[in-house]
């Protein structure tokens, strides 16, 4: 999906073109009756999009200009082939990027483009096309011209008028005299004849109806001319911000003709005659639209949206409704089954973050860019504290209120927590100060209010970049006022990073929390003890999870749970509970440039995403019964997961999975024993690191452990006993939800000797010392002791046998196996003579200080 640069619609309003700039851009022209697109084009402009398009008065022909730097005007028959056009011509950069079209209402084929330094005037037919670039500097009339902005032709003479940034008009006539032989009413050959100053202020729209010339300009000012450029009326009392847009309404049996009882104003010329003209809307750049009915000169804001970034999303508990803040500073709350504007409210100076509402509905909380906290009724959006909440000095990231309404928290981008604390004395702010703790040393990812199991009492988790999971005490009592403190910290990542987390649902008998992290995994933790009880693959649709929310549900809260979730484009749906079943997940592309939020109905219905810098919030209707469908057809118990095994069922890699199912049970009951054997469809845990390994998984020992924990606990609630080994089906749906997911990195491999190279400790950038290499493996990460080095590094340089240890008892020495590692040791030495991997590092570019490692055979 690619964001809409353009649009047109016919002078009947039956039909409206939009055009889009991107990879796989497309020309959609649709029924305004219906809604339909009833013609696509696709790749009008292979290498990206088009940035203008305009229909002829009889909607017949469709012009386009692509978006290159090297740009293409193309006429297209869009009614009879809608795959190639008809003619087209290849414009000169130096011509600047031409942004506006517009057909001569008279003859359909001449046409007008600028951009914003030149004019050109077209003349085509259904074979060729041409164009003419009349020249024009300040100098020609002795006064500045300006930047174009839009152009038009005048009805009835042959001659054209383009509007600039220093409110001038620019008169265009014929260069020569008409052709005796061309049945032409004008020559596409134009030269400017004069420049008409008709306005202090820029012109941003240029237009005309019923023979009237129409100018907006950036004052908010709509005036009209006559064809001699005589002011006939304007209006300047709108007061809705500089005008980018104005539609006029169509109406077959118009007529000019004051009818009885109307109330038209009176035009500008001497005779003071009602000047009557059809109907308008105006948009403008502060995202206000007003209706102007001409008769009685009524005006009425009938929408007023957001002209900045939106991020601020969230759905009221127990109403249709939606509160939505921008940058603008704008708050909305929005009813989604009437589609209708509750109230609304703007914040001087303020550009809104995010928002929330309390459990209940009345109170909803405003976080902005400058760190301020406003609270404020869900009615009329009235403060209701004497003054904002100024404790912050970052942008305020995230705002959370307790279950019971007790606590509201916020985060910061100071990487702080902020807690307040309610009170219920009449009179009084709702809330008061608790406690302040900066927590974290990087960005808060995420801030989640849980319960005690024991007392039902809330409880604050943080979740920061840093990969540290924090619980604070919010009854702490200490020498200061400050009433949170961190109670338990917790890492729950090695090398990936945390990035959402959100409650598991009740669909079992333990208490779980949900976090996903930038290796597109989903874990899944216990609330008390925090220990690590699942690891799944999650949706990989090009980006991991930003974030996350259970969908709410009116019926059982156990059963048929869903979770919905963005990622950097897109919106989607996961059946829980989450195994790694790729067919449990779907995604849909929901803003071209990017999502920033997410919130959901009450009642579970529907999804609210917003864009950001789109300025746009979109509304997604929920279908379970397609995604329950889409899981039946995936297949059950193991047949999805054989379909993440490179080959599948029957390929090479299972039949080696099974090989080392079989080869280690030989291993664990000992490869020389002479005992009977006792081969079985399941294997001890403690051989699973050694598959793991064997399969070209090569887990830390933090991984290792948690992959142990979920294989022992798996159902320890249900059976009382821990589960002390796996069978194949089990170890499959263990190894590839484990394993990453996108297989070893090289890059992530060069990037990480890079890091280590640079440090102090090393401190040559691209070498390491033998002994600095030796020192990191024994003092930093998951330290090895020196007999552990020395074996392993044995094994790698072929000392010994794999998966043995030394018989030569010097070999285990580390002063020995040292000696054969070079002194310095660069990237390639890592790469391919101590870790054996077939991959070739290239020497930096001249530009580029970084290696890049590329994948050989593995």
């Amino acid at each position: 999906m690619n964001p809409i640069r353009c649009s047109a619609v016919s002078q009947d309003k039956r039909w409206l073109v939009t055009g889009d700039v991107g990879p796989d851009a497309m020309v959609n022209i649709w029924d305004t009756y219906t809604g339909t697109p009833i013609q696509t084009m696709f790749d009008p402009n292979p290498k990206g999009g088009v940035i203008a398009v305009a229909l002829t008065p009889d909607s017949r022909f469709l012009a386009t200009l692509s978006a290159l730097p090297l740009q293409t005007l193309a006429i297209w028959n869009w009614t009879v082939d809608g795959d190639v056009p008809i003619c087209s011509a290849d414009l000169k950069p130096e011509y600047g990027v031409q942004s506006f079209i517009y057909f001569d209402p008279t003859d359909i084929h001449h046409l007008v483009t600028n951009s914003e330094s030149q004019v050109l005037f077209f003349h085509w037919e259904e074979s060729y096309i041409q164009y003419y670039a009349p020249p024009l500097s300040d100098k020609d009339f002795n006064k500045p011209v300006g930047r174009y902005s839009q152009s038009l032709f005048q009805i009835g003479i042959a001659r054209a008028l383009t509007a600039t940034s220093l409110g001038n008009l620019v008169v265009w006539d014929n260069n020569r005299p008409l052709s005796k032989i061309m049945d032409v009413n004008q020559s596409a050959d134009k030269k400017p004849l004069k420049i008409i100053k008709v306005h202090d202020k820029g012109i941003n729209v240029l237009t005309n109806t019923d023979n009237l010339i129409v100018i907006g300009d950036t004052a908010g000012h709509i005036k009209f001319f006559d064809q001699g450029l005589r002011l006939i009326y304007w209006y300047q009392h709108l007061h809705t911000g500089p005008c980018t847009a104005v539609s006029f309404a169509y109406n077959p049996e118009f007529s000019p003709v004051a009818r009885e009882g109307s109330d038209f104003p009176s035009d500008a010329t001497k005779q003071a005659k009602p000047f009557i003209v059809r109907d308008f809307i105006v948009g403008t750049a502060i995202a206000v639209y007003c209706s102007v009915v001409t008769d009685g000169t009524k005006l009425k804001v009938i929408l007023r949206e957001h002209d900045s970034a939106v991020h601020a999303l969230d759905c009221h508990p127990r109403l249709p409704v939606v509160a939505i803040g921008s940058y603008s500073g704008l708050l909305k709350l929005w009813n989604y089954r009437t589609k209708e504007v509750i109230a609304s409210r703007m914040f001087e100076k303020c550009h809104i973050q995010c928002v929330a509402f309390d459990p209940k509905g009345f109170l909803i909380a405003v976080g902005c860019t400058n760190g301020v906290v406003y609270l404020v009724d869900s009615v009329a959006l009235l403060n209701q504290i004497n003054d904002a909440y100024k404790y912050a000095h970052d942008a305020i990231t995230h705002i959370a209120f307790s279950h019971n309404s007790t606590y509201l928290a916020t985060a910061d981008a100071g990487f702080t927590i902020t807690v307040y604390k309610r009170q219920r004395k009449e009179g009084r702010n709702p809330y008061v100060w608790h406690g302040r703790y900066r927590s974290h040393y990087k960005p808060i990812k995420d801030l989640l209010f849980d319960v005690h199991l024991d007392t039902n009492d809330p409880k604050l988790l943080s979740l920061g970049e840093d990969r540290m999971l924090i619980e604070y005490d919010l009854h702490h009592f200490g020498k200061t006022n400050n009433h949170v403190v961190p109670c338990a910290e917790d890492r729950i990542e090695q090398g990936a990073i945390p990035l959402c987390m959100t409650k598991y649902p009740p669909i079992g008998k333990e208490h779980f929390f949900l976090t996903a992290n930038d290796q597109f995994k989903l874990k899944c933790y216990n609330t008390t003890t925090k220990m690590c009880r699942k690891t799944v693959l999650g949706p990989t649709y090009g980006s991991p999870i930003r974030k996350m929310m259970i969908v709410p549900t009116v019926e059982n809260e156990g059963e048929n749970r869903f979770m919905a979730y963005i990622t950097d484009d897109k919106v989607g749906l996961h059946f829980l509970p989450a195994t790694g079943n790729p067919h449990l997940a779907m995604a849909l592309i929901a803003h071209p440039t990017g999502v920033s939020n997410l919130a959901c109905s009450f009642d579970g219905a529907y999804l609210f995403t917003a864009g950001g810098p789109d300025f746009a919030v979109h509304m997604w209707e929920i279908n379970i019964a397609a995604l329950e469908a889409q899981c039946k057809l995936g297949g059950e118990d193991l047949v999805p997961f054989y379909g993440l095994l490179e080959g599948g069922r029957d390929g090479e890699l299972f039949a080696e999975l099974e090989d080392l199912f079989y080869y280690a049970q030989l291993r664990h009951q000992g490869i020389s024993s002479l005992e009977k054997r006792q081969i079985k469809n399941k294997v001890p845990i403690s051989e699973v690191p050694f598959i793991m390994r064997a399969m070209g998984f090569y887990p830390s020992e933090q991984e290792i452990q948690d992959m142990l924990n979920e294989i022992k606990y798996d159902e320890y609630v249900n059976l009382g006993h821990y589960q002390q080994d796996i069978d194949l089906g089990r170890f499959i749906k263990l190894y590839v939800n484990h394993r990453p997911a996108f297989g070893l990195s090289p890059d992530k491999l060069l990037w990480a000797f890079q890091t280590l190279s640079e440090s102090p400790d090393a401190g040559k950038g691209g070498l390491i010392e033998r002994g600095d290499f030796l020192n990191m493996l024994q003092k930093n990460g998951e330290v090895m002791t020196e007999s552990e080095l020395a074996e392993h590094l044995s094994t790698l340089l072929g000392f010994n046998n794999e998966g043995g240890t030394c018989e030569d008892e010097t070999w285990q020495e580390l002063d020995f196996v040292a000696e054969n590692l070079p002194f310095d040791i660069n990237a390639e030495i890592l790469v391919n003579e101590i870790l054996g991997f077939s991959m070739t590092v290239d020497p930096p570019a001249a530009e580029d200080t970084k290696d890049v490692i590329k994948s050989g055979a593995s």
